[in-house]
């Protein structure tokens, strides 16, 4: 199927790795040109490379406030103009409510929510300008149901998902649609991360019985960026095996 976003230009943060690479080389297979961003200029070069010569990098911290909205312009620049963003911000440190200090949630609201919301009012202008764009946020399945030690990450990513549905409303009369895909376990450094131990145990609650794979993620990404998702927004889609077993 083709999409309709070749030649499209697309913002990708947090991209070097994960669900954010998995992302930028789905849009990139269907022809989009993708900017992706990591914390430094070193793990730009392997996904780049992979990208594509069209592809562009930039070293950014995404919890630093004055980084976001840089990342989305200069991306917009070197790309002649923006069309897509997807946001998307490294997962806050596990955390009880126990061993999780006021200060952490403020960390948690730059990385998860506060860096969506910067670059969303740095892209938006820039889409309504042209009556078309694309936001696709990725969340987790957290804001649906809270995981166990995770209370920073399920904290913030829930006020990302008022943020973005609040904003699907106010800008889908310019033709920009906003939507958030909500990922479970995948085969991520991420989940690694927070699971030492293995994720067997974690698996055998999944009914598909296994991790998500990346690319799979990203394959329903660029969907809901194609021309064929333009009356898709407001949305918040579930990734998760089947994890989630609530009807709403």
């Amino acid at each position: 199927m083709d999409l309709g976003i070749a030649g499209r230009r697309a913002a990708v943060a947090a991209s070097s790795s994960g669900l954010g690479f998995a992302c930028a080389k789905a849009l990139a297979a269907e022809g989009a040109k993708v900017a992706i961003c990591a914390r430094s200029d070193e793990s730009l070069v392997k996904p780049l490379a992979e990208l594509g010569p069209d592809a562009v990098g930039f070293a950014v911290d995404l919890t630093q406030p004055d980084e976001c909205e840089r990342f989305v312009l200069e991306a917009a620049e070197r790309l002649g103009g923006l069309d897509i963003l997807v946001p998307n911000g490294p997962g806050p440190r596990p955390g009880t409510f126990a061993d999780a200090d006021p200060p952490s949630y403020q960390s948690a609201l730059e990385m998860n929510l506060l860096s969506v919301v910067r670059m969303c009012y740095a892209a938006v202008p820039l889409m309504q300008r042209q009556q078309w764009g694309r936001i696709v946020a990725i969340t987790s399945i957290a804001v649906r149901q809270p995981v166990a030690n995770l209370i920073l990450s399920n904290t913030a990513r829930a006020g990302a998902t008022g943020f973005l549905k609040t904003l699907a409303r106010e800008v889908a009369g310019f033709g920009i649609t906003v939507n958030s895909v909500q990922p479970g376990l995948h085969e991520t450094a991420r989940v690694v991360s927070i699971y030492p131990d293995g994720v067997d145990a974690e698996v055998a609650g999944i009914p598909a019985g296994r991790l998500g794979q990346p690319d799979d993620f990203g394959a329903l990404v660029s969907f809901l960026c194609s021309e064929q998702a333009k009356y898709v927004t407001g949305t918040a889609i579930p990734v998760d095996g089947g994890i989630y077993q609530a009807l709403l």
